[in-house]
């Protein structure tokens, strides 16, 4: 290597979150997982893992709590697929998923399990430094809308409507940074009590100046976050008959 060049990062694995209730999604999730809820007849984590194998990562570790048995055929299906159980689900903020984990974020990408991913770059194993997937959005709602310099990130704002570089839930890991993101998971779960945050209030918000994050701009097109039974049935036509019958039987 020519030491000009940029010695890029490679994730080697990857950690699949999945333990959630998925409330806004009722009544489909009181049966069904919201990561499982089919999308043109495909469950939403195996566009997620299926993109994974198109990039060559095939160490996946699944979290998994509320309705954990109906993942379990997917280690089954996919070849070096891990389920990890979350106890901590039914009390606690998603920190919980990534604490039972910690020993496997080295060179890892993490990615919350109810997203559709139609490009598999979005998961690729190259990066350049550790950081989010951002995508540009107009008018967010209570969203975390991300400050940059260029491609770092400098800080986070939430809770308000605004335009800009929003996160989304997929995110890389160097080895150097993994190990320090766990210290402070370990340190906010176990010491501090802090268990009702979400994991990426860690290096967003409680502990910025320990990390040095970058951003990987994405388009809208390669993968969708669905929050509501609405905005399923914009993306599968399927369930907005069912919203169609239920309106008519009401």
């Amino acid at each position: 290597m020519k030491k000009w060049e940029i010695k890029m990062n490679i994730a080697k694995r990857a950690i699949v979150m999945a333990a959630g209730k998925g409330t806004r999604m009722r009544p489909l999730t009181y049966q069904t997982p919201k990561p499982l809820i089919k999308v043109n007849g495909k469950p939403m984590i195996e566009t997620i893992i299926e993109a994974l194998h198109d990039s060559q990562i095939f160490e996946i570790y699944v979290v998994v709590g509320y309705l954990k048995e109906k993942f379990a055929y997917l280690e089954t299906k996919y070849r070096a697929l891990t389920l990890v159980e979350n106890p901590f689900f039914d009390k606690y903020n998603n920190i919980s998923s990534l604490y039972v984990v910690r020993e496997h974020l080295a060179d890892s990408i993490i990615v919350d399990g109810d997203q559709i991913v139609s490009n598999a770059q979005v998961v690729a194993p190259k990066f350049n430094a550790s950081g989010y997937a951002t995508i540009w959005t107009e008018n967010a709602v209570n969203e975390w809308m991300l400050k940059l310099d260029g491609n770092r990130i400098l800080g986070c704002i939430r809770d308000e409507v605004l335009t800009g570089w929003r996160l989304y839930s997929i995110s890389r890991w160097s080895k150097k940074d993994a190990l320090t993101l766990r210290k402070y998971v370990e340190f906010e779960f176990e010491t501090q009590k802090n268990r009702q945050i979400y994991w990426d209030d860690v290096p967003i918000f409680l502990h910025p100046d320990e990390f040095e994050l970058e951003v990987t701009k994405i388009s809208p097109d390669d993968v969708q976050e669905i929050d509501s039974v609405d905005q399923l049935a914009d993306v599968d036509q399927h369930y907005r008959d069912l919203l169609s019958g239920d309106s008519a039987n009401e």
